[in-house]
């Protein structure tokens, strides 16, 4: 009996961390990163992770001359010879990421070398996170903290990292906008970033819904190259759960400051999920609640714009 595609993916972090030594040693660092919690009002918090082997992805450099210079590191003619993969419908190969946040940590690239663009490949992302089970399947837009923004792919990470798995099911200032037999719209208010959320079963219905916000970010928030949202979705009790997340801007003003003033944090699905990830120690230690919230105000869309998408939504 051929296995499915978690059980696969299963057996690939088992070979990759006895095989690959970067990747184990990566791994295994996790046990040691540094994380701290920041309380809200509102019953919910912020995690941050002290990672300094995130530090290519936090300063990637992503403009068009940078890329254009270097090779992609997601095709597969570029990438390790240790690395393996699992195929998921001849489009796309499932990958450990070598530099993780995760426990269980993947990249998931198209097997073609075109663009990050989510607008054709959204009902693939929920596919995939129903194909494996106990992960979070998440993306980054081309200017919302996508390190390799010409070559198209997810990540996905295991459940019960972010906090806004568990913190959605009891957060009080969650308001239900729509409500069918086949789906319900909720909105994150007062959450530090700006949340609109999906639940479902049917594919169909949950494009359908997507379509609808994309077509709303086009006209509203910023799109260049296509609107600056981060998404995240997995598959729970039967039925998926999808996070989106509109945005105002790619990274805070902190990150171009000189030191002692900068902070090294560009924000990405992880961090809109509620954990802040800093390659620098001396980041970690100084985000705090003040600045945490100045920070997702810059980056999450403004007051006026939330509360037209809401009326878009609202029965």
């Amino acid at each position: 009996m051929q296995k499915t595609i978690y059980e696969q993916t299963e057996d690939l972090i088992k070979e990759q961390l006895e095989n690959w030594p970067m990747a184990k040693d990566n791994f295994y660092g996790l046990n040691s990163v540094e994380v701290k919690e920041v309380k809200f009002e509102g019953d919910f918090k912020v995690k941050v992770q002290f990672n300094p082997e995130r530090i290519r992805s936090s300063s990637a450099k992503v403009d068009d001359k940078s890329i254009k210079e270097r090779k992609c590191f997601l095709c597969s003619q570029n990438r390790p010879s240790v690395q393996k993969g699992v195929d998921f419908n001849g489009e796309y190969t499932i990958l450990i990421n070598p530099f993780p946040i995760f426990k269980k940590h993947l990249t998931i690239p198209g097997n073609l070398h075109q663009d990050q663009r989510i607008e054709e490949r959204f009902v693939d992302m929920l596919q995939i996170s129903r194909a494996l089970e106990k992960y979070v399947v998440f993306y980054n837009g081309p200017k919302c903290g996508a390190s390799a923004p010409d070559h198209f792919h997810f990540q996905a990470g295991n459940v019960g990292f972010l906090p806004v798995e568990d913190e959605f099911n009891s957060f009080k200032n969650k308001t239900l906008l729509d409500s069918t037999d086949d789906y319900k719209v909720y909105a994150l208010d007062n959450y530090l970033r700006k949340g609109l959320v999906f639940t479902g079963c049917d594919t169909t219905v949950l494009n359908q819904l997507f379509s609808k916000a994309w077509s709303f970010f086009k006209d509203n928030i910023p799109s260049d190259p296509e609107p600056m949202v981060n998404i995240l979705t997995f598959w729970e009790k039967n039925q998926w759960k999808i996070f989106l997340f509109p945005r105002n801007g790619h990274r805070p003003k902190q990150f171009f400051y000189d030191d002692p003033d900068k902070i090294m944090l560009s924000p990405a699905s992880v961090d809109f999920g509620g954990v802040l990830i800093t390659p620098r120690k001396e980041d970690f230690e100084k985000l705090n609640g003040e600045i945490i919230t100045d920070i997702f105000n810059q980056v999450t869309i403004d007051d006026n714009v939330w509360e037209k998408l809401k009326r878009v939504f609202s029965k």
